[in-house]
Protein backbone atom coordinates (compact mmCIF):
# COMPACT_ATOMS: atom_id res chain seq x y z
CA UNK A 1 0.00 0.00 0.00
CA UNK A 2 1.25 3.55 -0.74
CA UNK A 3 1.87 5.01 2.72
CA UNK A 4 4.44 7.64 3.65
CA UNK A 5 5.56 8.53 7.19
CA UNK A 6 4.44 12.06 8.09
CA UNK A 7 3.95 12.04 11.88
CA UNK A 8 6.08 10.33 14.53
CA UNK A 9 6.38 10.95 18.26
CA UNK A 10 8.56 8.92 20.64
CA UNK A 11 8.00 11.44 23.45
CA UNK A 12 11.67 12.00 24.24
CA UNK A 13 11.39 15.64 25.36
CA UNK A 14 10.56 16.95 28.80
CA UNK A 15 6.99 17.76 27.78
CA UNK A 16 4.45 17.07 25.06
CA UNK A 17 5.06 18.85 21.77
CA UNK A 18 2.36 21.59 21.61
CA UNK A 19 2.64 21.54 17.84
CA UNK A 20 1.35 17.97 17.85
CA UNK A 21 -0.81 17.44 20.94
CA UNK A 22 -3.37 19.12 23.17
CA UNK A 23 -2.93 17.77 26.70
CA UNK A 24 -6.63 17.69 27.57
CA UNK A 25 -9.77 15.67 26.84
CA UNK A 26 -12.72 17.20 24.92
CA UNK A 27 -12.20 20.41 26.89
CA UNK A 28 -15.20 22.24 25.44
CA UNK A 29 -17.60 20.06 27.47
CA UNK A 30 -15.64 20.77 30.66
CA UNK A 31 -12.57 23.02 30.81
CA UNK A 32 -8.88 22.89 29.96
CA UNK A 33 -7.94 22.65 33.63
CA UNK A 34 -10.53 20.06 34.63
CA UNK A 35 -9.78 17.81 31.64
CA UNK A 36 -6.00 18.24 31.75
CA UNK A 37 -3.95 15.07 31.27
CA UNK A 38 -1.60 13.80 33.94
CA UNK A 39 1.49 12.55 32.14
CA UNK A 40 5.26 12.19 32.00
CA UNK A 41 7.55 12.13 28.97
CA UNK A 42 11.17 11.28 28.41
CA UNK A 43 11.70 7.75 27.20
CA UNK A 44 8.17 7.37 25.89
CA UNK A 45 4.89 8.68 27.27
CA UNK A 46 3.17 7.75 30.53
CA UNK A 47 -0.49 8.79 30.67
CA UNK A 48 -1.62 8.51 34.28
CA UNK A 49 -4.67 8.48 36.50
CA UNK A 50 -3.54 9.66 39.93
CA UNK A 51 -5.19 9.32 43.33
CA UNK A 52 -5.98 13.03 43.72
CA UNK A 53 -7.31 13.52 40.18
CA UNK A 54 -10.82 14.94 39.83
CA UNK A 55 -13.52 13.64 37.45
CA UNK A 56 -13.13 15.36 34.10
CA UNK A 57 -16.83 16.23 33.55
CA UNK A 58 -18.99 15.27 36.56
CA UNK A 59 -22.01 17.13 35.20
CA UNK A 60 -22.49 14.60 32.39
CA UNK A 61 -19.93 11.81 32.92
CA UNK A 62 -20.15 11.12 36.63
CA UNK A 63 -16.99 9.96 38.40
CA UNK A 64 -15.02 9.10 35.25
CA UNK A 65 -11.43 10.32 35.42
CA UNK A 66 -9.38 10.71 32.25
CA UNK A 67 -5.85 11.46 31.13
CA UNK A 68 -5.98 11.87 27.38
CA UNK A 69 -4.27 13.79 24.60
CA UNK A 70 -5.61 14.75 21.18
CA UNK A 71 -4.48 16.35 17.94
CA UNK A 72 -7.31 18.83 17.46
CA UNK A 73 -10.42 20.41 18.92
CA UNK A 74 -13.55 21.98 17.44
CA UNK A 75 -16.57 23.48 19.20
CA UNK A 76 -19.05 26.33 19.13
CA UNK A 77 -19.59 29.18 21.61
CA UNK A 78 -20.37 28.62 25.32
CA UNK A 79 -23.90 27.33 25.81
CA UNK A 80 -23.95 25.77 22.36
CA UNK A 81 -24.47 22.03 21.72
CA UNK A 82 -21.93 22.23 18.88
CA UNK A 83 -18.76 20.32 19.59
CA UNK A 84 -16.80 17.18 18.88
CA UNK A 85 -18.04 13.90 20.30
CA UNK A 86 -21.18 15.13 22.07
CA UNK A 87 -21.38 12.09 24.32
CA UNK A 88 -24.45 13.17 26.32
CA UNK A 89 -27.72 14.62 24.95
CA UNK A 90 -27.68 17.47 27.48
CA UNK A 91 -24.06 18.47 26.94
CA UNK A 92 -23.36 22.09 26.01
CA UNK A 93 -20.08 23.93 25.62
CA UNK A 94 -18.84 25.05 29.04
CA UNK A 95 -15.58 26.71 28.01
CA UNK A 96 -14.72 28.43 24.76
CA UNK A 97 -11.83 26.85 22.87
CA UNK A 98 -9.60 27.87 20.01
CA UNK A 99 -10.47 25.61 17.11
CA UNK A 100 -7.32 23.92 15.85
CA UNK A 101 -6.33 20.79 13.92
CA UNK A 102 -2.69 19.90 14.56
CA UNK A 103 -2.79 16.53 12.82
CA UNK A 104 -5.79 15.24 10.91
CA UNK A 105 -5.02 12.81 8.09
CA UNK A 106 -7.57 11.86 5.48
CA UNK A 107 -6.78 8.19 4.88
CA UNK A 108 -3.47 6.61 5.84
CA UNK A 109 -2.02 4.38 8.53
CA UNK A 110 -1.77 5.10 12.26
CA UNK A 111 0.33 3.02 14.68
CA UNK A 112 0.56 2.88 18.46
CA UNK A 113 3.03 0.78 20.45
CA UNK A 114 1.92 0.63 24.05
CA UNK A 115 1.16 -1.50 27.08
CA UNK A 116 -2.07 -1.46 29.07
CA UNK A 117 -2.65 -1.85 32.82
CA UNK A 118 -4.42 -4.90 34.16
CA UNK A 119 -6.69 -2.86 36.38
CA UNK A 120 -10.42 -3.71 36.68
CA UNK A 121 -11.45 -0.05 36.77
CA UNK A 122 -9.30 1.17 33.88
CA UNK A 123 -9.59 1.26 30.10
CA UNK A 124 -7.10 2.50 27.50
CA UNK A 125 -7.74 3.43 23.90
CA UNK A 126 -6.43 4.96 20.71
CA UNK A 127 -9.32 6.23 18.67
CA UNK A 128 -9.81 8.74 15.89
CA UNK A 129 -12.71 11.10 15.38
CA UNK A 130 -13.78 13.38 12.59
CA UNK A 131 -12.93 17.03 13.16
CA UNK A 132 -16.71 17.60 13.10
CA UNK A 133 -16.63 21.07 11.60
CA UNK A 134 -19.60 19.64 9.72
CA UNK A 135 -22.01 17.52 11.85
CA UNK A 136 -21.86 14.44 9.62
CA UNK A 137 -18.06 14.32 9.86
CA UNK A 138 -18.33 12.68 13.24
CA UNK A 139 -17.46 8.99 12.85
CA UNK A 140 -14.94 7.20 15.06
CA UNK A 141 -12.26 4.73 14.05
CA UNK A 142 -11.31 2.74 17.14
CA UNK A 143 -7.77 1.47 16.63
CA UNK A 144 -7.74 -0.33 19.97
CA UNK A 145 -9.79 -0.32 23.17
CA UNK A 146 -8.63 -2.48 26.08
CA UNK A 147 -10.35 -2.84 29.46
CA UNK A 148 -8.12 -3.96 32.31
CA UNK A 149 -10.89 -6.29 33.44
CA UNK A 150 -10.63 -8.11 30.09
CA UNK A 151 -6.90 -8.81 30.30
CA UNK A 152 -5.88 -12.30 31.35
CA UNK A 153 -2.48 -14.04 31.32
CA UNK A 154 -1.69 -14.57 27.63
CA UNK A 155 -5.08 -13.33 26.44
CA UNK A 156 -6.97 -10.05 26.06
CA UNK A 157 -10.13 -8.73 24.47
CA UNK A 158 -9.27 -5.89 22.08
CA UNK A 159 -11.98 -3.66 20.64
CA UNK A 160 -11.63 -2.36 17.08
CA UNK A 161 -13.85 -0.96 14.38
CA UNK A 162 -16.00 1.96 13.30
CA UNK A 163 -18.74 3.87 15.12
CA UNK A 164 -20.69 6.06 12.65
CA UNK A 165 -22.32 8.46 15.15
CA UNK A 166 -23.67 11.26 12.90
CA UNK A 167 -22.26 9.86 9.65
CA UNK A 168 -25.22 8.17 7.97
CA UNK A 169 -23.00 6.81 5.21
CA UNK A 170 -21.35 4.36 7.62
CA UNK A 171 -22.53 1.47 9.79
CA UNK A 172 -21.34 0.35 13.21
CA UNK A 173 -18.76 -2.43 12.95
CA UNK A 174 -17.09 -2.13 16.35
CA UNK A 175 -16.39 -5.48 17.98
CA UNK A 176 -14.09 -7.10 20.52
CA UNK A 177 -11.88 -10.04 19.65
CA UNK A 178 -9.93 -12.35 21.92
CA UNK A 179 -6.23 -12.17 21.04
CA UNK A 180 -3.44 -14.41 22.35
CA UNK A 181 -1.32 -11.53 23.65
CA UNK A 182 -0.14 -10.22 27.00
CA UNK A 183 -1.63 -6.73 26.73
CA UNK A 184 0.40 -5.57 29.75
CA UNK A 185 3.51 -5.94 27.55
CA UNK A 186 4.24 -3.67 24.56
CA UNK A 187 2.33 -4.38 21.36
CA UNK A 188 1.73 -2.43 18.18
CA UNK A 189 -1.89 -1.60 17.31
CA UNK A 190 -2.59 -0.08 13.90
CA UNK A 191 -5.23 0.86 11.37
CA UNK A 192 -4.95 1.40 7.64
CA UNK A 193 -7.84 3.20 6.03
CA UNK A 194 -8.19 3.96 2.35
CA UNK A 195 -11.24 4.82 0.28
CA UNK A 196 -13.78 2.09 0.95
CA UNK A 197 -11.75 -0.02 3.39
CA UNK A 198 -10.42 0.04 6.97
CA UNK A 199 -8.04 -2.69 8.15
CA UNK A 200 -6.92 -3.30 11.74
CA UNK A 201 -3.65 -4.91 12.83
CA UNK A 202 -1.89 -6.09 15.98
CA UNK A 203 1.88 -6.60 15.76
CA UNK A 204 1.66 -6.46 11.98
CA UNK A 205 -0.97 -9.21 11.71
CA UNK A 206 -4.35 -8.42 10.16
CA UNK A 207 -7.09 -8.87 12.77
CA UNK A 208 -10.12 -7.31 11.15
CA UNK A 209 -11.15 -5.59 7.91
CA UNK A 210 -14.18 -3.41 7.09
CA UNK A 211 -15.43 -2.53 3.62
CA UNK A 212 -15.96 1.12 4.57
CA UNK A 213 -13.97 4.15 5.73
CA UNK A 214 -14.66 7.75 6.76
CA UNK A 215 -13.70 10.05 3.90
CA UNK A 216 -12.69 13.15 5.85
CA UNK A 217 -9.86 14.20 8.20
CA UNK A 218 -9.63 12.24 11.44
CA UNK A 219 -7.83 13.47 14.56
CA UNK A 220 -6.09 11.24 17.12
CA UNK A 221 -7.39 10.61 20.65
CA UNK A 222 -5.14 8.66 23.04
CA UNK A 223 -5.96 8.09 26.67
CA UNK A 224 -6.56 6.15 29.85
CA UNK A 225 -9.91 6.19 31.68
CA UNK A 226 -10.90 5.19 35.20
CA UNK A 227 -14.58 4.49 35.80
CA UNK A 228 -14.56 4.09 39.58
CA UNK A 229 -11.92 4.36 42.28
CA UNK A 230 -13.87 3.02 45.24
CA UNK A 231 -11.79 0.35 46.94
CA UNK A 232 -9.13 0.44 44.23
CA UNK A 233 -5.49 1.27 44.97
CA UNK A 234 -2.34 1.03 42.95
CA UNK A 235 -1.91 4.59 41.75
CA UNK A 236 -0.88 5.87 39.38
CA UNK A 237 -2.77 3.82 36.81
CA UNK A 238 -0.74 4.07 33.66
CA UNK A 239 -0.84 3.73 29.89
CA UNK A 240 2.76 3.39 28.72
CA UNK A 241 3.41 4.46 25.13
CA UNK A 242 6.57 3.91 23.11
CA UNK A 243 5.48 5.71 19.95
CA UNK A 244 2.67 7.02 17.81
CA UNK A 245 3.17 7.14 14.04
CA UNK A 246 1.04 8.43 11.19
CA UNK A 247 1.50 7.65 7.52
CA UNK A 248 -0.15 9.62 4.76
CA UNK A 249 -1.91 7.78 1.93
CA UNK A 250 -1.32 8.61 -1.71
CA UNK A 251 -2.04 7.09 -5.09
CA UNK A 252 0.73 7.51 -7.62
CA UNK A 253 2.09 11.05 -7.22
CA UNK A 254 -1.16 12.43 -5.73
CA UNK A 255 -1.70 12.65 -1.98
CA UNK A 256 -5.22 11.81 -0.81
Amino acid sequence: MPFELEFEDTFEGDSLDPGRWLACYLPHWSSRSRSAARYATGRGLSLRIEADQEPWCPEWDGEVRVSSIQTGTFSGPPGSPIGQHRFHPDAVVREEQENVLLYGPRYGRVELRAQAPRDPQAMVALWMIGYEDEPERSAEICVCEIFGSQIEPGRALVGMGIHPFGDRGLRDTFSKGALAIDATAPHEYAVEWIPGRSSFFVDGELVKSDDQAPGYPMQLMLGIYEFSHEGEGGYPKELSVEYVRGYGYFEGSERA
